[in-house]
């Protein structure tokens, strides 16, 4: 059984996920991604398996694949906007990606971009490391309102953070659990739109498909409470940068936060980089050892559960 690993976090964190795939028998190879169509088009048909993190495994690929001898796709992640799909059911090519392992660390990246931005930490290091001394005076987010666009996992775990810094919770999301809402002091929003009309801070949580592409466009910047922060953890996608910009520069947003790109990694010409109110990380939020080892885990289990035939084992987690 021949795989191929691609997911550049699975392999860069040693631990008990690694360890878990060496003890299966199978002939590994290893490729760090994301990696383009074109590079997985010429080596798919080769392998039984894929372990990937966020490649472009478009229509060709699967295609190249099905030729040769791919039968499986195990997700090392949640999101799986970069995977066709709805080619790979065509195809028979079963898929499986890796819910609820993530969130813990994507909620906590959530509050340390937003805690460096309002205490303007990353200039302030600058600074003293050049040996200056600038007091920046920042704010405070207690008490500020945010809006949690997705009530997911994710969602439900920077509610939980939110309330501990006394940030009253809205959220915003197809289907609000109500009980659960009520039952921990948050309240729904009928739209994202209304969400933003009243939060201080908006976070999205929610997957990128074709209805929330461009989610964050002019018109949603434009109805923005005066001055409020934006933060993507989620998908590149979510979000037009062009409207971003624009908001930034007339002041209906105060700060744009992100740790996932449109194109990874960031391009030369990306307008938002260098903007003085915008901070991006290099889509780190799931990359801590403690989330490695859990994502990396199930990757592999789906990967094993799925080449075995135990449907029972990885059907929740399949595509």
């Amino acid at each position: 059984m021949k795989i191929l690993v691609t997911s550049a976090s699975f392999q860069d964190t040693h631990g008990p996920h690694m360890q878990l795939l060496m003890q299966q028998g199978y002939t590994l190879s290893f490729a760090k991604g994301p990696l383009p169509a074109t590079e997985l088009e010429n080596m798919i048909g080769g392998f039984d398996g894929l372990l990937c993190g966020d490649d472009d495994i478009t229509a060709g690929v699967l295609q190249k694949g099905a030729e040769g001898k791919l039968q499986y796709i195990s997700k090392y992640g949640v999101g799986v906007d970069r995977i066709d799909t709805a080619m790979a059911n065509q195809l028979g090519i079963l898929v499986t990606n890796c819910p609820g392992v993530n969130q813990v660390s994507v909620a906590e990246l959530v509050f340390s971009l937003l805690l460096s931005f309002a205490r303007h930490i990353p200039i302030e290091t600058n600074i003293t490391k050049a040996g200056g001394w600038q007091k920046m005076t920042g704010f405070e987010i207690f008490g500020k309102t945010i809006g949690i666009v997705g009530f997911g996992a994710i969602g439900r775990e920077v509610a939980k953070r939110a309330a501990a810094f006394g940030m009253p919770v809205l959220v915003a999301t197809p289907r609000p659990p109500s009980l659960y809402l009520q039952q921990n002091g948050y309240a729904a929003c009928a739209s994202v739109s209304e969400l933003a009309t009243k939060a201080d801070i908006i976070t999205l949580h929610l997957p990128l498909t074709p209805a929330t592409r461009g989610l964050v466009n002019d018109s949603l910047v434009s109805v923005c409470k005066p001055g409020a922060i934006l933060i993507n953890t989620a998908r590149g996608g979510l979000v037009e940068a062009s409207a971003v910009l624009a908001g930034l520069q007339n002041g209906l947003l105060g700060g744009y936060l992100a740790d996932v790109l449109e194109e990874e990694p960031m391009p030369a010409n990306y307008p938002l980089n260098n903007h003085p109110k915008v901070l991006i990380t290099p889509h780190i939020g799931s990359r801590t050892v403690e989330s490695v080892a859990r994502q990396g885990t199930l990757a592999v289990e789906n990967l094993v559960n799925m080449i075995a035939g135990n449907v029972a084992a990885y059907s929740q987690n399949l595509v």
